[in-house]
């Protein structure tokens, strides 16, 4: 035995050099917690600033379906300019030399109600809270899916980190093999099976640290940012005895699943939807008033001034030949009444002054008031049409109701069992472990010695690597299924 003790120290020479493994570049690292991640996915994740989106939308429509309740109005201002000109109507020559101006306003309000109308803002508020719903499920599967992806980058580094374990160990196999080979001890197929052996698990770290980057580019694209160099995920996870339990458990996802929430905020919309659709059949008054202006002048103010003064010596002129027809005619007459009839300038001056009320002097006109009341006999059996749409969806949603319930149960059911198995999988996989760490030391204490050979010591390395990865797995598998039954239940449960 005389000969081994230039290889044990040799060996402890060698090995804690070979066991050194620098860390990677830490400068400027940022650590990234899973309530962080969680919170910048609720505030970046794409799909969820649609779903956001819609809660604009369903306020509007509430506001539309209170509005309706209320008259509406409207506003018009119109103005025109006419070329004069002769126009023939009915045989009959109308038109004047001068171009015309014309404007006019129009003020109107409108009141329409019916049983449909009274029950719309009911039928919106409905929407608005289905639409919250569905936010708020959006929101919880987001975050159940996050949290899952950043367990599934934990796991990834874990076991990059046993890989890593692994290329030293494999390192200190090689080492030992060498040492062995130079005092006599071992062979060169030894070294070169050590040396195929740390080349393989060389290969197993580059995967397992690609397979992290992967993991963190999913988990990135999940929050909805560019992933930031050097992140430090941090663990902050422990297993714990559940303490849960399945009725309890199932009373809470039934009373407040965010996705059966939703989806009983729907099918009360569609109940409120089939009686809309009925109130269609009701009478609707409508009433309808306004005030409105117009005006209406001639471009050039002479013209109306000549035409009034044609006018005026016409009369002048038709008075007397009436009057002097009856002096002929030995009649009573009022031939001296004839020359008073003269255009004066205070007629002119009115009458320019009212020809230029154009754009916006306007003359009142006569108001109205108008109302009706209506009941649709036939329409071509559209509103039956509607009525049965809508009654087919109020079932629609009572059966997804129903089918979400049942699935639910299921899921929760499931989930539970799977947390309950996960954790006892757990403590079964640390006993495995701790006796595969414990026989891989052993078998490296006795092929040190050269009590064993590097074939055995290989299947040692192999048992603990499964059994470590296991571990792993389990622990992770155990996380993993807790978060499944939150987003079951639909809300935290740790």
């Amino acid at each position: 035995m005389m000969h081994f003790l230039p290889l044990i120290a040799l060996v402890a020479a060698v090995v804690p050099a070979s066991a050194q493994v620098l860390p990677p570049d830490s400068a400027a690292q940022t650590t990234l917690t899973v309530e962080q991640a969680v919170d910048q996915a609720r505030r970046n994740n794409p799909e969820l600033q649609q779903t956001l989106n819609n809660r604009g939308t369903a306020r509007a429509a509430v506001r539309s379906a209170y509005g309706a309740l209320l008259p509406g109005a409207d506003a018009s201002l119109s103005m025109q300019r006419q070329q004069g000109g002769e126009q023939i109507f009915g045989g009959t020559s109308l038109g004047a030399s001068s171009d015309v101006n014309q404007s006019s306003y129009q003020i109107g309000f409108g009141y329409r109600i019916n049983s449909a109308s009274l029950i719309t803002p009911s039928l919106q508020r409905a929407n608005r809270d289905a639409v919250e719903a569905d936010i708020t499920g959006a929101t919880e599967v987001l975050r159940g899916n996050v949290v899952r992806q950043y367990l599934q980058t934990l796991q990834a580094e874990a076991n990059a980190d046993l890989q890593d374990s692994l290329v030293v160990a494999s390192r200190t196999e090689l080492v030992l093999a060498q040492a062995r080979e130079i005092v006599g001890a071992g062979t060169q197929l030894d070294v070169q099976r050590a040396e195929v052996a740390l080349g393989l698990q060389q290969v197993q770290v580059l995967k397992a640290r690609n397979q992290i980057e992967i993991e963190k580019l999913r988990l990135f694209q999940l929050m909805g940012i560019p992933q930031p160099p050097n992140v430090k995920l941090v663990s902050e996870f422990t297993v714990t005895p559940t303490n849960l339990r399945l009725e309890e458990l199932l009373e809470a996802a039934h009373r407040q699943n965010p996705v059966v929430l939703a989806l009983r905020s729907r099918e009360r919309a569609a109940n409120l939807h089939v009686r809309r659709e009925k109130g269609e059949y009701s009478p609707t008054l409508s009433l309808s008033t306004g005030i409105g202006g117009y005006t209406y002048g001639f471009t050039s103010s002479t013209f109306p001034v000549q035409q009034a003064m044609a006018q005026t010596e016409a009369s002048r002129l038709g008075c007397i030949r009436t009057e002097e027809v009856r002096a002929a005619l030995n009649l009573s007459n009022n031939l001296a009444q004839c020359s008073t009839m003269i255009f004066t300038e205070a007629q002119a001056q009115a009458i320019r002054q009212g020809n230029s009320r154009f754009p916006f002097s306007f003359t009142p006109s006569p108001r109205s008031f108008t109302a009706v009341l209506s009941l649709p006999l036939f329409d071509g059996f559209a509103r039956e049409q509607r009525v049965q749409e809508a009654i087919a969806n109020r079932s629609d949603a009572r059966y997804g109701v129903r089918a979400r319930e049942l699935a639910l149960t299921a899921d929760v059911t499931a989930a539970y069992l799977t947390l309950v198995t996960a954790e006892k999988t757990v403590g079964l996989q640390e006993q495995n472990a701790a006796k595969a760490r414990q026989e891989l030391k052993l078998m490296q204490d006795r092929y040190r010695i050269g009590a064993t050979t590097f074939v055995d010591l290989a299947q040692s390395r192999a048992t603990y690597e499964r059994a470590e990865s296991d571990r792993i797995n389990s622990i992770y598998d155990y996380h993993k299924a807790f978060a499944i039954l939150e987003s079951a239940v639909g809300k935290p449960l740790r």
